[in-house]
């Protein structure tokens, strides 16, 4: 008998015995790669002017997670190989580090094993292992051929400006930027001198609403083109974004349309909705801008903020809380005051294990931006709505600012540092936490407490 609880104790504890949670690689991965492009930012040949190793984490951080912020401006510091970098990240880190690995396997012929699947299901947000390959394959090629396209058309306004192929290196740039949702320019303003710009307004948009849609939402649109036919996730995605996209439009053209240092500045009204159209979308985690935030009203700088949290779609480039998890609270909150115990929408019925989780999500992402917010005030003594408006976007890996990222202390930028990563990958590893059942062992009684 002590021979046997000895074995067993050496196969329950033993090496063989351990494994990683897919979280916790996914985590591991994703540091990895952060600190490798750190390292690679800090070379000499990377840079115009040299940085710092935090400035380099900090940057390297924000590409992987896909987010923009950035303290330094990334066109005059880094050179074209540092770009590069830069850009490679941002791919990497938007569609998904593992699915670049499984391209890799396929590519050599090695089967993709169990425990590559499972990370990959963590990476991808998804809860079952069918189809991971050829969602893979779909992600893969939508990319390409939309930064492709997005590239050629872009390049329509950039290669006049800058020459041929510092144009074209714009145009690429800033296609992998937005379809990733990353929010980096290699301009000093960013998009703010395109303004009025027909192409930049529809191209740039165009890319973050396709890569924050989801790319499942995008397959299911290709296979059945028909809106009955589609999946339930699809339809509240769809839905849910063509909502906030025209209340964002609309509020934030109604709140800046007199404001000289916003839309008031502008001198048409073709001009004034443009950029009106521009700024409603891209808090959706997308992070460009073409007028000046810091001179938003404080009306307007909560919308934006409100935005920044709720996010994109689920296996998308975006972050955030997801637009899903928006629709389902509020599914469920009508679903309160009707007293109906079966909350549904399109016709379909939502679970109540469904609903616990989208809460449990909120509520972690609102703990994590608070306390974000409370150890950055108390490093930075500056205006509270920039810090907040910071954090959020970190959390929702924007990469929009107020010019407060750049003035934080060590202790600051570490707080953001870890707010993009626990944003980018944070609800990945609680989802897997959300989706693991554990059957109850004890029953409890019923008891009562009184809620409002």
């Amino acid at each position: 008998m002590k021979a046997r609880s000895h074995i067993q104790r050496r196969g329950r504890f033993g090496l063989r015995s351990f494994r990683a949670p897919p979280p916790l690689m996914l985590c591991v991965i994703y540091l990895c790669s952060i600190l490798a492009g750190a390292i690679l930012l800090r070379l000499p040949i990377a840079t115009e002017t040299p940085i710092g190793f935090l400035t380099a984490v900090f940057i390297s951080t924000s590409a992987v997670t896909v987010t923009g912020l950035s303290t330094v401006d990334v066109g005059t510091t880094f050179s074209l190989f540092g770009e590069i970098v830069i850009a490679t990240l941002i791919q990497l880190g938007g569609l998904g580090l593992m699915t670049f690995a499984v391209m890799v396997l396929s590519a050599l012929g090695i089967p993709v094993g169990m425990p590559q699947r499972l990370i990959l299901r963590e990476d991808l947000n998804q809860t079952a292992f069918n189809n991971l390959t050829v969602l893979v394959r779909i992600i893969l090629l939508l990319a390409v051929s939309c930064e492709l396209v997005a590239t050629a058309v872009l390049a329509v306004v950039f290669v006049p400006e800058f020459g041929l192929v510092h144009g074209l290196w714009q145009a690429l740039f800033h296609a992998i930027s937005a379809f990733n949702n990353a929010g980096f320019s290699l301009l000093p303003t960013g998009l703010v001198p395109y303004v009025d710009d027909p192409v930049v307004n529809i191209a740039i948009p165009a890319l973050f609403i396709l890569g924050g849609l989801g790319f499942v939402v995008i397959g299911d649109i290709l296979q059945q083109r028909n809106w009955a036919r589609l999946t339930l996730h699809s339809k509240i995605m769809l839905t849910g974004t063509a909502a906030l996209i025209l209340w964002g439009f609309a509020t934030f053209a109604a709140l800046e349309w007199t404001n000289p240092g916003t839309l008031g500045a502008l001198p048409s009204t073709g001009d004034r909705l443009w950029a009106a159209w521009f700024q409603a979308v891209t808090p959706r985690t997308a992070g460009f801008n073409t007028i000046d935030t810091s001179a938003m009203h404080d009306s307007t700088t909560l919308l934006t903020m409100l935005l920044m949290v709720v996010g994109g779609g689920s296996t998308s480039t975006a972050g955030g809380i997801k637009v899903t998890t928006l629709v389902v609270l509020l599914i469920a909150t009508v679903a309160f005051f009707r007293r109906s115990a079966s909350p549904s929408i399109f016709g379909r019925s939502l679970r109540l294990e469904e609903i616990i989780k989208v809460l449990a999500l909120t509520t972690v992402s609102m703990l994590l931006v608070f306390t974000g917010l409370f150890i950055t005030t108390i490093s930075h003594d500056g205006d509270f709505l920039d810090l907040a408006f910071e954090i959020t976007s970190a959390f929702g890996t924007v990469g929009l600012s107020r010019g407060t990222t750049a003035t934080l202390d060590p202790l600051g930028l570490t707080v953001v540092m870890v707010t993009m990563f626990a944003g980018r990958v944070g609800p990945l590893a609680l989802g897997f936490f959300l989706a693991t059942r554990v059957a109850p062992r004890v029953k409890y009684a019923p008891g009562q407490i009184y809620l409002g």
